[in-house]
């Protein structure tokens, strides 16, 4: 069963080597589409061939070939395997992508998985996580189809759908679930399903999704306990008659576990996952790296404090990274089912960057990851800003720093996202003060631009220390980026300042940023810094905090 893990690590010894096998093998399978005849792959003979016939861009760049296979013309970009979905994914011009996923993508993504897995269940081997049940919240994987009959929607989803029988009955949670668009319901459901099982692993790439049902199984805690003791599920729910119907044998009776849970409720005043789970006894994977600071110190008020293993560099493209650890964003390059590239973060928007490949990183570095996959993107401009942190044999162990296209540049500070959560982080650990969502901001003034700190009333009811705050905060970001200070010290800008909007609002801002863009709500990142020096004026109700 472990086999496959020991393989991948002999892999990690010789990355060089596997990559370049695996980019070879990708060419002369493509090299009878359009898109190879297009960049001649029949006669690339070395890395260097590759790179003069294939820019590195972004989407826009294979999204015409992607048209006509959304056409039925799948040999413009893919060659003797079916599309069988395409996943669907926000983009910063584009409203929406569609990532092509065939056979050989959908072998690669469930390998990576099994990885993940098996290392996981082997590292806790005394927690007995294996063949228990698991709770993942997934999306709905047929939105639309195409011209040609091509479904179209979230990735989570049809993996979902598509797994064996047996796999299918680890998940407490049924795939069908991902047709309900009501978030409450979702939410509601995916509890009503799991609160009565012994379930070991907690699955979302977004943390917040964990805090979501920690807050609704709270919300909801008289009715999913009468629901328990009763066998039923709530009638208000917004749920299709045939979800209903198929969850229905599902919906077992446990008087013995409703008891138990109500007593808890009635002595505590509450009822979080860590009382219906005990914190010892289950997993949670998620993400731990970029954005996700806010959101992860909200999760031991609801689930205790159990292991949590991130889930690795993951998106609509493809698996990135396999972490092997706990307690790190940082994960293995994924050598086995892309070919990769890297451009130091220093040479981003440079007309003739450097590239290297996985085996010539250096510890401690941070690159921009450019992807090669099985599955039609060559080349690819994801945009994502990753650190090495260590090696696995000589392969990198990468963490996710932040999307390098989010940045904001009032006075030429140039300031990016992974700077203002660091400082954030940093200012957390000094001051003992966290805040919740936030965004921070460029806001223009005649006399002196400035950046604010855009958080929810809650955060901003001691204002005294919300301003001890902000000056140790302001005074880090210097300590990060070297132009900020020079420009806070010769007063072209002016000190960070915070704004409250109304609780609530951020999930309301990010819900129909969401929908505006398309993508997976279980992936989406919430923006931790807003480029935009307009934003001030778009937000309703907001206030300085004086």
């Amino acid at each position: 069963m472990y086999r496959r893990t020991k393989a991948f690590a002999r892999a990690c010894a010789s990355p060089e080597a596997v990559q370049t096998e695996l980019l070879f093998r990708i060419l002369r399978r493509q090299a009878a589409t359009a898109f190879g005849r297009d960049h001649h792959f029949a006669n690339v003979n070395t890395i260097a061939d590759y790179r003069r016939n294939v820019p590195v861009a972004p989407y826009e760049y294979v999204e015409p070939y992607i048209e006509r296979v959304k056409k039925g013309e799948t040999d413009a970009l893919i060659a003797d395997d079916r599309v069988l979905m395409f996943a669907l994914t926000s983009g910063t011009t584009a409203a929406r992508k569609l990532i092509p996923v065939t056979g050989q993508y959908l072998t690669d993504y469930k390998r990576g998985w099994n990885l993940w897995g098996l290392r996981a269940y082997r590292d806790h081997r005394p927690r007995d996580l294996a063949f228990r049940p698991i709770v993942q919240m997934v999306g709905d994987p047929e939105e639309f189809r195409t011209e040609a009959g091509i479904p179209c929607g979230n990735l989570s989803g049809f993996t979902a759908r598509v797994q064996k029988r047996m796999i299918r009955w680890m998940y407490a949670v049924p795939a069908v679930s991902g047709k309900i668009k009501d978030p409450r319901s979702r939410y509601y459901l995916a509890l009503r399903l799991s609160i009565g099982r012994p379930c070991s692993l907690f699955t979302a790439a977004n943390p917040s999704t964990l805090v979501m049902l920690g807050r609704t199984l709270d919300q909801e805690k008289e009715r999913l306990i009468r629901d328990l003791r009763d066998g039923t599920l709530a009638a208000d729910l917004d749920l299709p008659a045939d979800i209903r119907a198929a969850v229905a044998p599902r919906l077992k009776r446990d008087p013995a576990r409703a008891a138990r849970f109500g007593a808890i409720a009635e002595k505590t005043g509450h009822l979080f996952p860590k009382d219906v789970w005990p914190p010892e006894t289950i997993l949670l994977g998620t993400w731990t790296g970029g954005s996700m600071g806010p959101y992860l110190r909200q999760l031991p008020a609801y689930y205790g404090n159990p292991l949590i293993r991130d889930l690795g560099l993951l998106a609509s493209e493809g698996r990135m990274t396999i972490p092997f650890d706990d307690d790190t964003p940082a994960g293995a390059l994924d050598i086995w089912s892309h070919y990769y590239e890297f451009i130091p973060e220093g040479d981003a928007g440079s007309q003739t960057p450097t590239v290297l490949g996985a085996h010539e990183l250096e510890d401690g570095k941070s690159y921009f990851i450019v992807p090669t996959t099985g599955a039609g993107l060559y080349r690819y401009q994801i945009s994502d800003l990753v650190r090495v942190r260590g090696f696995l044999g000589r392969t990198p162990m990468v963490e996710f720093l932040g999307k390098g296209h989010r940045f904001a540049n009032l006075t030429g500070e140039k300031l990016s996202e992974h700077q203002v959560t660091q400082a954030i982080e940093t200012t957390t650990r000094r001051t003992g003060f966290a805040v919740g969502a936030y965004s921070l901001a460029p806001v223009w003034d005649d006399e002196r631009p400035y950046y604010g700190l855009f958080v929810e009333e809650p955060d901003a009811n001691d204002p005294a220390t919300l301003h001890r705050f902000l000056s140790e905060y302001d005074r880090v970001l210097g300590e990060l980026n070297i132009e900020y200070a020079a420009k806070r010290e010769s007063a072209r800008l002016g000190p960070v300042r915070a704004f409250a909007i109304p609780a609530g609002a951020w999930a309301q801002w990010d819900r129909a940023r969401l929908t505006k863009t398309g993508g997976s709500p279980e992936q989406y990142k919430h923006p931790c810094l807003i480029g935009d020096v307009g934003f001030k004026e778009t937000m309703p109700a907001v206030r300085e905090v004086k």
